[in-house]
């Protein structure tokens, strides 16, 4: 990883940017289920 010499602002900046691509994954995974349970209960 890069160096700790970030100032604090930029360092909370990083991680509010890292949870919020984390959560983006999450809920997308979510709605991809919830789409392939539907297909599968039609089908």
């Amino acid at each position: 990883m890069k160096p700790d010499n970030l100032d604090p602002m930029q360092q909370r900046k990083q991680i509010i940017t890292a949870r919020n691509r984390v959560l983006a994954l999450v809920l997308g995974g979510l709605a991809v289920l919830f789409f392939a349970i539907t297909i599968a209960k039609l089908g």
